[in-house]
């Protein structure tokens, strides 16, 4: 039987697991395998429980470290399942140092690679995702893009061969759980004793932003400063700077109220009952875009660059005072266009790979 090795290990590829997983497996042996790149309960298990995650065959338990390190190890130990299980192909997501280990170790085995969420592109290269971008998407050999611009930047770079544009899966996750599951999890809103609209979600993530100084103390400054409820769930690694820092203080005696990383589900309900969202993750902005939810991004640059061109989002870096300024005045506007296919993008991929196995 054919056999596809999935690999994951970040919050974002948990949650577009599962519908994949689901079709792929009528028709194909899936050897799941979790990197544990998040390894924290709430950034990890929670999701698998949540969203019912096929248990994962290998869980290489990586855990955090810098760039190289933590990259090096999953390469090393995913070649070696690669080696024993011999897949006919691999399955990665999106653009962590899973995602490129995966990408790496598959491809010096020659074994094709399917990529999902290809040609997203920020232009930035100080960023470690970007790179993960690039190098993933120029050794895969299927291209699944959740957006028609992707499709388009892709074919700059010379890649046209077993390009898809079949839509965005988080919008496929959201529509199909919105009606069937929330309802389990709406308590979240009464334990933080918060009310639709009254607040602003955030969350802060990303090394440029948690590791310089300068970068968090303009964020955490500006959210005190915003004068509004901020619901800050905060990254296991953002905590840690926070300490570091001294930013606790400032916490302390402002309107920032600090939780720990929720599961998704009651991310979604925090999400699209936010007033406006701050945060510098691509797929929230996403979930934020999806919600109609008002969103500032807290980076320079965005690869959802239609989220920005259709007035949901804006870009505010790390500067105080655009953070302030947007955040006390944001124009909603009139108009939502779709850009992320039509909640199918799941079913799309698994007829494109159901066919190659066929043809094999």
């Amino acid at each position: 039987m054919f056999k596809i090795a999935t690999i994951v290990g970040a919050r974002p590829q948990f949650i577009k697991t599962p519908l994949i997983s689901s079709e792929i497996r009528k028709f194909a042996r899936e050897i799941l395998i979790h990197t544990g790149q998040h390894y924290d309960s709430n950034m990890s298990a929670v999701f698998f429980d949540e969203l019912k995650i096929p248990k994962a065959d290998y869980n290489l338990g990586i855990g955090s470290g810098t760039q190289g390190k933590q990259t090096g190890k999953m390469l090393q130990k995913i070649e070696q399942i690669l080696l024993k299980e011999k897949p006919d192909m691999v399955i990665i997501y999106g653009d962590t140092n899973s995602t490129v280990a995966g990408a790496l170790a598959a491809a010096k085995l020659h074994i094709p690679i399917a990529h999902i969420e290809s040609g997203m592109r920020s232009y930035n290269r100080q960023m470690p995702e970007e790179i993960n971008r690039i190098i993933s998407d120029h050794v895969s050999e299927f291209l699944f893009c959740s957006t028609s611009s992707s499709v388009k930047i892709l074919k700059g770079e010379g890649i046209k061969k077993n390009v898809y544009f079949v839509g965005d899966v988080m919008h496929d996750i959201q529509k199909k759980i919105k009606n069937q599951k929330l309802k389990t999890k709406d308590t979240i809103l009464e334990e933080l004793n918060i009310e639709p609209k009254k607040y602003i979600l955030a969350t802060v993530h990303r090394q440029e932003n948690t590791d310089k100084k300068e970068n968090l103390i303009n964020i955490i400054e500006a959210f005190a400063k915003i004068n509004e409820k901020v619901i800050f769930a905060v990254h296991p690694r953002t905590k840690k700077y926070l300490k570091e820092y001294r930013l606790e203080r400032i916490i302390k005696n402002s309107n920032i109220e600090l939780i720990d990383p929720v599961g998704f589900l009651e991310m979604i309900i925090l999400e699209s009952n936010a007033k406006l969202i701050l945060t510098d993750s691509g797929g929230v902005q996403k979930e934020a875009f999806l919600d109609h939810v008002p969103c500032i991004t807290l980076r320079e640059e965005t690869e959802w660059v239609e989220t920005v061109q259709s007035g949901w989002n804006q870009l505010a870096g790390t500067n105080k005072e655009k953070i302030i300024k947007f955040a006390r005045n944001f124009p909603k506007p009139k108009n939502h266009p779709n850009f992320l296919g039509d909640g199918n993008a799941y079913l799309k991929i698994a007829k494109i790979i159901k066919e190659y196995v066929n043809s094999k």
